[in-house]
């Protein structure tokens, strides 16, 4: 994928034109995700892997012409076996994207369905799949229109997300409502929306008109009373707006799937959002082979474990500074964090990780013996570069595995890129992705356990010479000893979001699939991971900023300047007994931008 911006400052957002997201099948990465997915970026398809998904939709025709191929002239799964007719292909595949639109549980957040967009669109670029390349423009233009499928949590084991992929496709050919994302940057302005790179093959009955037809103005504004009641309104080109309740808005194309299912509920727009016009991609209409090529695929599991693989390195390199305050706070020995410790065992992670503190305190890569009354700390700090260098390494692993996984085709069967075979394989089978994740969870549990660790000694005054739970009122006092129950809890929700998801087990299908990888739970488990870790850090965070306040002037070695100036300028001053809920709330805010010093 490539990318172009302008200069611009940081954390601001982009002005219209200045940013496009180049989707070529190839080299998409977390970051250029990410950018797609918060609307930081434009996406467009580059003609040459258009053309490249043009040529693999000719070589599916080409060959299932020649003789059958599984999921287009066969049933799928335990009925791969059950021949379907040449003339019941196209609506075999309908039958297909119905059937397997089972999904269930709470409707996931806008951001994992865009992720799992824009995954989708740039593997089936990658040009295996044989599908029709009207259905890769519609996915584009769901992202660019800011609007996203309504899609269940619970469907998929890690062979292939079905259930989220068939009601993605059920949106796309206007069978299911789409829901209005939170509107990007971009789309104040909304460029032309033609479609990318038009070209000659593509068939004129794949849509149901020009794009034109389907891009509606939004019909006025429906409204709840205060009772709840339901209003909806027509626009002038026949997308129905309808209002499930206060910020719920739901959009379909009336007359594009006579039968389908009602509106689905709980696709709530942001408070405040513009409400932009409703615009929608343009119906597809299937041809024979689309569906399975269509729904073969981890999109929402690798669109989940790269939202999290991003949260969990901001998370991971805050840490950095929030370590270094604390070992600080309590005197700390450096010798731990020495280069020539690390140089020994030269593993990547825990070298960075004792780097990261020595530039955050202003070491050298040997910094001074510790002259303090300790010969060695405890673990929380003598242990940090090695635990946490863990969870580093197996973060960047993670990245690795993902942008592997979102660059190169999955679907079974997989259609050769010289247009003479197709392959019947496992592909799908993610278990790189799930024991990835799974890895970057465990590691980032131990680092989390450190933290807790930090947490206690910052609280020990024989550890830091300052009152207990550093209260500032009488003895008695509580100080910060809430906050150790507060990690602790929200520890406890990370390990159990660290058990590993490919441990799970499933015999499916009569039998024929009896394994099964679990990497949308292992990416859903991250995710919650990554939520209470936040938590875990940001209480030390409190801690470790409350004693450097405490600290005679002169009492050890000065806490890192930058970290310290940024976190007291948000964090309250105060020590007298209060509720700390607001300060451990500041203290996440604040973990982004100690990532970025």
């Amino acid at each position: 994928m490539d990318t172009t911006a302008d200069a611009t400052a940081p954390g601001a957002p982009p002005r219209a034109g200045d940013t496009r997201a180049v989707l070529n099948g190839t080299t998409l990465t977390v970051d250029g995700l990410i950018a797609l997915v918060d609307g930081a970026a434009v996406p467009e398809v580059a003609p040459e892997a258009r053309e490249r998904a043009v040529r693999s939709w000719h070589t599916g025709r080409r060959l299932a012409a020649a003789g059958r191929l599984y999921g287009r002239g066969t049933g799928v799964g335990a009925q791969r076996a059950v021949p379907v007719e040449e003339d019941d292909e196209t609506a075999h595949g309908l039958r297909l994207l119905r059937s397997h639109a089972g999904g269930a549980g709470a409707l996931l957040p806008a951001r994992q369905v865009r992720a799992l967009l824009v995954v989708r669109a740039n593997q089936l670029l990658a040009g295996g799949s044989g599908i029709q390349p009207a259905l890769v423009d519609a996915l584009v233009e769901a992202l660019r229109l800011g609007v996203h499928p309504a899609v269940n949590e619970y469907g998929g084991v890690g062979t292939g997300d079905l259930t989220a992929l068939a009601q993605t496709g059920l949106a796309l050919i206007g069978e299911r409502p789409w829901l209005a994302s939170p509107p990007p940057p971009h789309a104040k302005t909304p460029p032309p929306t033609a479609p990318p790179s038009p070209s000659p093959v593509r068939p004129p009955d794949t849509v149901t008109g020009p794009a034109s037809e389907a891009v509606a103005e939004p019909a006025p504004a429906a409204t709840a009373d205060a009772a709840g009641a339901v209003g909806a309104g027509t626009g002038d080109g026949g997308v129905v707006v309808s209002v499930t309740g206060p910020g719920v808005v739901v959009m379909r194309v009336p007359g594009a799937a006579a039968g389908a299912p009602g509106p689905v509920e709980g696709a709530v727009r942001d408070a405040g959002a513009p409400p932009g016009p409703a615009r929608l991609p343009a119906p597809v209409v299937l041809t024979p082979g689309d569906a399975l090529a269509l729904l073969s695929s981890n999109a929402l599991a690798l669109g989940q474990a790269a939202l999290a693989q991003r949260e969990l390195d901001v998370l991971l390199r805050a840490t950095h500074a929030v370590a270094a305050l604390s070992l600080a706070a309590v005197s700390g020995s450096t010798e731990a964090y020495a280069a020539p410790v690390h140089a020994l065992r030269p593993y990547p992670g825990p070298a960075r990780a004792a780097g990261e503190v020595r530039r955050l305190l202003g070491l050298p890569d040997r910094p001074p013996h510790h002259r303090g009354g300790r010969i060695q700390d405890p673990f929380g700090f003598r242990a940090f570069p090695q635990a946490h260098g863990s969870a580093l390494d197996a973060c960047e692993r993670l990245r690795d595995v993902v942008e592997v996984e979102i660059n190169c085709p999955s679907e079974n069967p997989l259609l050769d890129p010289d247009g003479t075979a197709a392959y019947h394989h496992g592909g799908f089978f993610a278990a790189p992705l799930g024991l990835a994740l799974d890895a970057a969870n465990l590691a980032l549990l131990q680092t989390a356990q450190l933290s807790a660790a930090r947490l206690t000694a910052l609280g020990d005054p024989g550890l830091t010479g300052l009152p207990a739970f550093l209260g500032g009122g009488p003895a008695s006092s509580s100080g910060t000893m809430i906050l150790e129950y507060t990690a602790n809890s929200a520890l406890a929700e990370l390990r159990s979001a660290a058990a590993p998801a490919s441990a799970g087990h499933a015999v499916l299908s009569r039998g024929l699939e009896e394994a099964a990888s679990f990497a949308g739970q292992a990416a859903r488990q991250s995710l919650r991971a990554a939520s209470a870790y936040a938590v875990v850090v940001a209480c030390e965070l409190v801690a470790a900023v409350r004693a450097s306040r405490m600290r005679p002037d002169g009492a050890g070695p000065p806490p890192p300047a930058d970290v310290l100036a940024l976190a007291a300028a948000v964090l309250p001053a105060g020590t007298e007994d209060r509720p700390l809920t607001g300060d451990v709330t500041a203290a996440v805010g604040l973990l982004p931008r100690l990532a970025a010093l």
